[in-house]
């Protein structure tokens, strides 16, 4: 498939069936993370992997919606700022969620590549995922990315067209 078609293919997931996602199938999602591209190849980011029941029960309560409960896996994307490229010269700017943003959008587009569905979730509490996955204190949790065979087809994108979107040359031109 061309890059782009996957791109559009790719929705996000909130209901799941309970197919159970292969080992090799949660694998390369995982390796798609690995191998994506980060300020430095500093990598400031783990994966914390969640697929028994008693845990994602309890992940459930930093994100109380009923469909979080339906997946069978659950990835932490979570970031390590002290490991991270800084813009130092001018501002200082932590590029470790940029570096772990663009993980997770591998992930995502590796799952919908093997037919899988995902949903990439920011409106967690991060004290309560905090305390489930026993993150240290030099780790933030990021992104809770759900991960399953998808119970339906998502809905439909909606985009901006790109005469909003894109500017030539410099602010000011459309």
């Amino acid at each position: 498939m061309k890059f782009i078609e996957l791109a559009r293919q790719r929705v996000s997931i909130r209901s799941y069936s309970d197919r159970v996602v292969s080992q090799k199938m949660l694998n390369e999602v995982l390796e798609a993370g690995q191998m994506a591209p980060t300020a430095c190849n500093y990598q400031p980011f783990q994966f914390v992997v969640v697929k028994e029941t008693e845990n994602l029960k309890a992940l459930a309560e930093a994100y109380p919606a009923d469909w979080f409960a339906e997946a069978p896996i659950v990835i932490a994307i979570c970031t390590q700022p002290k490991q991270a490229w800084h813009r130092k010269k001018h501002d200082n700017r932590c590029y470790a969620d940029v570096d772990a943003a663009i993980a997770a959008d591998h992930m995502t587009l590796a799952a919908a590549d093997l037919g899988l569905g995902t949903c990439w979730i920011g409106a967690f509490d991060p004290k309560k995922v905090r305390k489930v996955l026993q993150v240290p204190r030099s780790a933030e949790p990021l992104i809770l990315l759900t991960l399953g065979h998808p119970n339906e087809t998502g809905r439909p994108k909606q985009r901006k067209p790109m005469n909003e979107l894109v500017r030539l040359e410099n602010w000011n031109n459309e």
